[in-house]
């Protein structure tokens, strides 16, 4: 599994969202004026996953006043997302990576070890894009809990 790093190229990506659209990262770079804010997470809907995005929800005005965009990617599937973004009234992109290829590209998904178990599957991580294309920020093995508040603390928002 390869980790990105401040400095590196973003590898592109295309995928289908919660409403059947398709979103590609190329397009919406353009758009926020400080980058996008992209999110790997392990499973929709699930306690830990529900705490996070509804922390972006919360923080989505604040994030896009200062130029930042914010999509979700996990390998659900887009009725499961779909379901998601009702029951939760998320405001922002969810994706669906059934196949980890975006996952993979940009090291979130791997080996992991929960409770003596090792397993492979998604790493809750963050990457932050600059609108050029770069990787700006990138934070692996990011809790649920208080990452989004840790995470506007690393951008400068706070």
């Amino acid at each position: 599994m390869n980790r990105l790093a401040p400095g590196d190229k973003a590898p592109d990506f295309t995928l289908t969202g919660a409403d059947g659209s398709s979103w590609s990262l190329a397009d919406h770079l353009a758009e926020a004026t400080n980058g996008v804010i992209v999110y790997f997470y392990p499973a929709a809907g699930t306690p830990g996953c529900t705490k996070q995005a509804c922390d972006f929800r919360d923080n989505l005005a604040s994030l896009t006043s200062h130029g930042y965009a914010v999509v979700g990617v996990s390998p659900d599937s887009e009725e499961a997302l779909a379901g998601f973004v009702e029951k939760e009234s998320l405001t922002f992109p969810l994706l669906s990576d059934p196949e980890h290829a975006t996952l993979e590209a940009y090291g979130a998904w791997g080996e992991k070890k929960n409770y003596g178990r090792t397993y492979t599957g998604v790493i809750r991580s963050t990457v932050v894009i600059a609108p050029e294309g770069s990787v700006a920020l990138a934070q692996y093995n990011v809790k649920a809990s208080g990452h989004v508040a840790k995470l506007r603390r690393d951008l400068g928002i706070d």
